[in-house]
């Protein structure tokens, strides 16, 4: 996700512009819309408390609340950008898809049971357990606000462009508009529907999606006689690079600067653990059981996926041509939606087009949710209200809240349309990774861990996230940086901070700790470490 140019998705079909159908775009658009609405709709009826609105009643089973982790994971980029990777840059395009896969494994092994025990609806609830209130909460407050803002304003640029060149809309102010209407979707879908309105169209979201890779699937490997060393050798044959052979191999991205792809690989891995949509996912479930069974159902999904993904790529290598691919307007981005052109015309097209829609759509009524949640229950119930808020009020500002973000959002991305904002997703796995993680990991593992530690840690690998980034080829100095090639003052060579930012972020919780003479209440970390362990008490409140 982090450097698969997602900005870029904004163009990702014009190569295929001229074949396009707007009016059966708009139909499949459109109908997508109706149909999720009225899933909200129904949802919507039971959000009586906070527990419904933010964390959906707590009544989803694991595996309904799996089909929601992935339809939340898997954004635009896992689906046009990791295809479009293996389709240029072959091996290690799918480098990115076993970083994603393996990610998993740290949030199943060290996080969701945990997580689910210890907390009651975000990150925050963890960390604040023995450790202060108001200076931990403000903490995590800033840097959910800062991932989720990140992100939000890389979905809602490439689904702008998307949207606008599938219906034919030229222009900044055409494709404003679109960006416009996609957040004011997804506006409704937050207020109306709440965690549990979010969470269907996730569900409903990864089935189309994970359905629409398979049929692509399918229909590569029969017109290749389903046998995958047909079709690879079709890629070879296909291929721009020299030798040929080089897109089955190690080292045709990163065989220059391995460094890169390590540091990258880090940000992936431990970021995923840390993404504040993500663990939220984990108090949509009425047990920690239920948490653990959600994680390996979408790491199921997740891992059948990114297999898809192989054939897919590698299929718009053989049948379009990785040259092809680079050459076109949106960059590695346009495999998937050219090789659905070129299997089923823009029928095909049109579909796989709406469920990158819908993926986007999703993914932004997610980001947006959590972002409302940190804001009304760690910042306006615990530090201003001093948790003495009325659930009337707190989901009234959440509600508030959501129109804010969303407003925000939506002038955020008319900001960066026609940029290349893939730093804003980089920026959002490394603050994670560098930030959130190591704070949760010693509030959970680590007893001598106190507040001065996660208050140095989330800020000090916040800003230095920041600063390595701004300093990097990604934001100037090169052609797809966001200022351009003309504006130049990169001094870090790496693109994404994660090999220095997370260490960081894990050193300052440290020193942050043992330079604290205050410490923190025994009492509590130990009545943490047996709820994290056992989920006794699981259910009650917080309050210290």
């Amino acid at each position: 996700m982090s450097t698969l140019a997602l900005a870029d998705g904004a163009a990702v079909i014009a190569a295929a512009k001229v074949e396009n159908n707007p009016v059966l775009n708009i139909s499949i658009f459109a109908g997508f819309v109706v149909v999720t609405m009225a899933i909200v709709l129904r949802a919507s009826k039971n959000n009586a408390t906070a527990a419904d609105f933010y964390a959906g009643g707590r009544q989803f089973s694991g595996p309904q609340n799996g089909f929601a982790i992935a339809g939340d994971y898997l954004s635009a980029a896992s689906f046009l950008g990791i295809c479009g990777a293996i389709a240029v840059n072959g091996y290690d395009g799918f480098l990115y898809s076993i970083g994603f896969l393996v990610a998993w494994l740290v949030a199943l092994l060290l996080v969701a049971e945990l997580m689910r025990n210890t907390g009651k609806f975000t990150m925050a609830d963890v960390l604040s357990f023995r450790l202060r209130q108001r200076p931990v909460r403000l903490a995590a407050a800033t840097t959910t606000l800062a991932v989720c803002f990140f992100y939000l304003l890389a979905q809602m640029a490439g689904a702008g462009g998307l949207v606008s060149l599938l219906l034919g809309i030229e222009g900044k102010v055409g494709q404003s508009l679109v960006i416009a209407v996609v957040g004011v979707i997804m506006i409704g879908y937050v207020l109306v529907g709440g965690m549990k309105g979010t969470t269907w169209v996730q569900i409903v979201k990864c089935f189309l999606l994970v359905a629409a890779a398979a049929v692509m699937t399918l229909w590569v490997l029969a017109l290749n006689g389903f046998n995958l060393s047909t079709l690879l050798g079709a890629a070879v044959e296909a291929s721009a690079s020299d030798p040929k052979a080089a897109i089955l191999a190690p080292g045709l991205q990163y065989g220059k600067l391995p460094l890169d792809f390590i540091s990258l690989a880090l940000a992936l891995v431990l970021g995923t653990a840390g993404l504040p949509h993500v663990l939220m996912r984990f108090y949509t479930v009425p047990t920690a059981k239920e948490a653990r069974r959600s994680v390996v159902w979408a790491i199921w999904l997740i891992g059948i996926f990114y297999l898809f993904t192989l054939v897919i790529g590698y299929g718009a290598a053989a049948m379009v041509g990785s040259k092809e691919i680079a050459g076109a307007p949106g960059g590695v981005n346009s495999a998937a939606p050219l090789l659905a052109l070129q299997l089923g015309g823009p029928i095909l097209l049109g579909l796989v087009s709406a469920v990158a829609f819908a993926t986007i759509l999703a993914v932004v009524a997610g980001l947006t949710i959590t972002a409302a949640t940190s804001f009304a229950h760690d910042v306006y119930t615990s530090v201003i209200k001093k948790g003495q808020a009325s659930t009337r009020a707190e989901l009234r500002v959440a509600k508030i809240t959501v129109v804010v973000i969303g407003a925000v959002a939506i002038i955020g991305g008319i900001g960066v349309q026609g940029q290349n904002v893939a730093f804003l997703v980089a920026l959002a796995f490394a603050v994670a990774a560098s930030a959130n993680l190591p704070t949760i990991l010693y509030s959970l593992f680590w007893r001598g861990f106190t507040t001065r530690g996660a208050v140095w840690s989330m800020y000090g690998g916040l800003l230095t996230a920041i600063v390595l980034i701004v300093a990097s080829p990604v934001f100037s100095g090169a052609k797809t940086s966001m200022l351009g090639p003309d504006v130049d003052f990169a001094i870090f060579p790496l693109s994404n901070p994660g090999i220095v930012s997370i260490p960081v972020g894990f050193l300052l919780g440290w020193l942050g700790s043992v330079l604290d003479r205050h410490g923190e209440s025994a009492r509590l970390a130990a009545e943490m470490e047996v709820r994290s362990l056992t989920g006794y008490g699981a259910e009650k409140a917080v309050e210290h």
